[in-house]
C-alpha cells in the first residue's frame, strides 16, 4: 500500500526569505550531524536545467544516520546497511526530493514541495486527482507547536520557545495563538510526502514510521528557519553558496560542482 500525506508549514517569511532560510538552514544542520561515523555524504552539487524542472539547483547525497534507527527495524536488518540516498531538484518555488534505501530495494520515500505566498489554505496545490486526494489526509503544521513522541525525540534539539521569541533583526515574533492568520509577510511550504514500502510483515509499519519522521523533521527544520533569523537574515543565495563551498572539509565531499547562478 502506498501511503501519501500533505503536510502545510505556514511560516512568517516572504517566499524569497524561506528559500534562503531553507538553504541555511539545511547547511547548518547537516553541519551538526556529521561525525566521524554518521553524517551526510554529499555526493553531487550543482546547477541544473531540463524539460521537467526547468532551471535550479540539483544534489546527491547519502545518510548515513543508523541511531536513530527504530529499534522495531533493527530486528529485521542490521543497522549499519540503512544507508539513504537521496536526490533532490530545488527549482525554487517547487522542489522534488527522492529517497531509497539500497537495502530495501522496492523502497521509495518522494516529497514534492510548492511554495506559495499565502497562509496555507490553498486546495490541491499539486493537482491531485480524485482518489488520491481522497486517500491523502492533509495537515497543517504549527512551528510555534512542540511535541514529544519517538521522532521529535530524536530529531527535535531546538528548544527555542516561539510563542516568547522575537527577532531582534526583524521585530517579528512572537508567534502567539492563531499567528498564521494575522501575520504579514507570510508564506507556506505545501509537502506532499509519498511513501512506498511493499514489504509483508513491516511494510506499512515502515511507512508510518517514515510519515511520522518526516513530519518531525518538518517541524524542527522550520522552527529553525524563524529561530535562526537573525543568522540569515539579509543574506543572498550567492552568499548561502559560497558559505557552502567553505564548510566543504566539515561534509564528506566526494564531488562538488558548484556553478549554480542563486
Amino acid at each position: 500500500m502506498v501511503l501519501m500525506k500533505e503536510f502545510r508549514i505556514v511560516m512568517p517569511l516572504t517566499l524569497e526569505e524561506y528559500q534562503v532560510a531553507q538553504t541555511y538552514v539545511v547547511m547548518k544542520m547537516q553541519q551538526q550531524c556529521t561525525s566521524e561515523t554518521e553524517g551526510v555524504d554529499v555526493l553531487e552539487n550543482r546547477y541544473f536545467e531540463d524539460g521537467l524542472f526547468g532551471k535550479g539547483h540539483y544534489t546527491s547525497k547519502i545518510y548515513r544516520l543508523q541511531s536513530k534507527v527504530p529499534i522495531w527495524l533493527s530486528a529485521f536488518v542490521p543497522t549499519h546497511v540503512l544507508t539513504m540516498q537521496e536526490e533532490a531538484w530545488n527549482a525554487y518555488p517547487k522542489c522534488k526530493t527522492v529517497i531509497k534505501c539500497p537495502y530495501f530495494t522496492s523502497f521509495t520515500l518522494t516529497i514534492e514541495t510548492i511554495h506559495r505566498a499565502d497562509n496555507g489554505h490553498s486546495e490541491n496545490v499539486h493537482g491531485l486527482n480524485k482518489q488520491q486526494l481522497d486517500n491523502c489526509e492533509v495537515e497543517i503544521v504549527d512551528i510555534a507547536s512542540t511535541c514529544d513522541d519517538y521522532w521529535s525525540y530524536v530529531i527535535g534539539s531546538n528548544d527555542v520557545d516561539l510563542s516568547k521569541f522575537r527577532s531582534v533583526r526583524t521585530g517579528r515574533g512572537p508567534l502567539l495563538q492563531g499567528w498564521q492568520d494575522r501575520c504579514k509577510p507570510v508564506m507556506t511550504a505545501y509537502k506532499l510526502v509519498t511513501v512506498d514500502a511493499p514489504y509483508w510483515g513491516f511494510g506499512s509499519r515502515l511507512e508510518q514510521a517514515l510519515i511520522e519522521g518526516g513530519r518531525a523533521l518538518f517541524l524542527e527544520s522550520h522552527r529553525n528557519c524563524f529561530a535562526w533569523v537573525d543568522e540569515w537574515y539579509g543574506m543572498t543565495m550567492k552568499k548561502i553558496r559560497d558559505i557552502e563551498k567553505q564548510s566543504v572539509p566539515l561534509y564528506h565531499y566526494h564531488e562538488e560542482s558548484f556553478s549554480s547562478p542563486f
